[in-house]
């Protein structure tokens, strides 16, 4: 168990992708992981955001990213880089999944948001 608010380093992730926009049919950009219940969900540059939803609408303030070779923590409530123990595994989603994820439209980088 973490002593850091906000960091659960035993649970695992949810998934390989955003379980919001696999749920509805959507697509992500990047993927971030809670660290306090392992949902997974969509960066902020993103269509939908799933992931910063997920910290403001369930209190957990700190992801982690949840791609291949980042280990960067970042909380949402001070808006900044933080450190952070090992998560349980895996770090990321496999390296042959396609960036960007999901049902990804023709015109996506249309819709990736700066």
């Amino acid at each position: 168990m973490s002593d850091i608010t906000g960091i659960r380093p035993e649970v695992s992730p949810s998934g390989d992708g955003c379980v919001e926009c696999l749920d509805n049919g959507g697509w992500w950009f990047h993927l971030r992981r809670c660290a306090e219940c392992g949902h997974i969900g969509c960066c902020d540059s993103s269509p939908e955001q799933h992931a910063s939803n997920h910290a403001a609408s369930a209190g957990h303030p700190v992801i982690r990213s949840y791609e291949p070779g980042e280990q960067w923590f970042w909380n949402y409530v001070t808006e900044t880089f933080v450190e952070g123990p090992d998560l349980a595994s895996p770090d990321a989603h496999p390296v042959t999944q396609p960036v960007p994820g999901g049902s990804v439209p023709p015109d996506w980088e249309d819709h990736v948001r700066q």
